[in-house]
């Protein structure tokens, strides 16, 4: 089957805004900058996962199945536009996350709990693999079929939604007669990145694509596993691309202080200075585990000038989450932060 004809269900509202940042363009006086706001689409306020949602459910309903469950951890932003999706097609929404139920809901778990999901919680990380094979077979014993996703909806069919995204950018760059010679985005679970890596290559695109990981890793392991996914998904749909780990661009950051953080989910002070410089400028807001640090490392390429050159033109691709903001632990740790960066007076 060809790539564009793959069957999707609709979930997102697209094309999605690709905006030029003025105030960010100026301010870092380099080339102009660029956002592409998929931040801006699909259920339950949505993100870079509906697009892979909208393959990922039309399998889930061609198959014949009753309910969805996805994994991730206890705030995961792709889990959250899972269940929307679920409850927009009628489909029980099921998550089943890494770590401890602290006893109290907030950021995307809140909004899980809102729209009904039932929630299980895995406290070793190593025993998801059993506990989805457990919940799976209770729920078959009700009379559910369950279809499973991946964590990020990475897999072939879910990356079919970022491949025909580059599609959608081109045809965007076309109409408004702008050129781009960059697209950064983040690296996690693969899908994203990989797709993307494909649909540039199989659209053609004028941009190379930098991804920036939210995990640290050691230089070389990601190029490996990318390029092997992304070269899956092509042999998948017969597209006859074939990408190397030399060709995979990933900006990972000074060694004392990368663009990951130290892990995961830790809140990070040099990442949320970098989200507060995007809601200063543009009033736009990322989120601390995965957009503001691409957002920081897209700063540091342009300021740079190592792979983004002086009078080049990028584009940021906001994947949301903005939500994570709320959640308590990097509530409580930015306080200190967001009071020294605004005036407040006790009348």
């Amino acid at each position: 089957m060809g790539i564009e004809n793959v069957r999707k269900v609709k979930l997102g509202h697209y094309p999605t805004p690709l905006e030029k940042m003025e105030n960010l363009t100026k301010m870092l006086g380099k080339g102009e900058l660029f956002i592409k706001r998929d931040d801006s689409t699909g259920p339950a306020f949505g993100g870079n996962k509906a697009r892979k949602l909208e393959y990922l459910i039309r399998e889930a309903i061609d198959t014949g199945c009753t309910a969805v469950l996805t994994v991730g951890g206890t705030q995961t932003n792709h889990g959250r536009t899972t269940v929307g999706a679920a409850v927009k097609y009628g489909l029980k929404p099921i998550l089943v996350l890494s770590g401890k139920d602290t006893g109290y809901l907030s950021g995307n778990l809140n909004l899980d709990a809102m729209m009904g999901a039932d929630i299980y919680f895995v406290a070793n990380p190593a025993d998801t693999p059993r506990v989805i094979e457990d919940v799976c077979e209770k729920y078959a014993q009700q009379g559910d079929k369950v279809y499973v996703i991946p964590g990020g909806g990475s897999n072939p069919v879910g990356a079919v939604g970022y491949i025909m995204s580059i599609k959608e950018i081109l045809d965007q760059m076309e109409e408004e007669n702008l050129k781009i010679d960059h697209l950064v985005c983040t690296v996690g679970s693969m899908g994203t990145f990989g797709g993307m890596l494909l649909g540039a290559k199989y659209f053609n695109a004028p941009f190379d694509v930098i991804a920036v990981p939210v995990s640290p890793a050691p230089k070389g392991d990601k190029e490996k596993a990318v390029a092997e996914f992304a070269n899956k998904v092509s042999e998948t749909y017969g597209m006859g691309i074939t990408i190397s780990p030399e060709e995979v661009k990933i900006a990972y950051g000074p060694d004392d202080a990368p663009y990951s953080g130290e892990q995961y989910n830790k809140p990070d002070p040099i990442t949320r200075e970098a989200i507060i410089t995007l809601a200063k400028s543009e009033a736009i807001f990322l989120d601390p585990t995965y957009t503001g640090k691409t957002f920081r490392a897209f700063m540091d390429l342009v300021k740079e000038g190592d792979w983004i050159k002086e009078g080049e033109n990028a584009l940021f691709l906001h994947t949301g989450g903005a939500m994570a903001l709320w959640t308590k632990e990097h509530l409580d740790d930015m306080q200190d932060q967001l009071r020294a960066n605004c005036t407040t007076t006790q009348l």
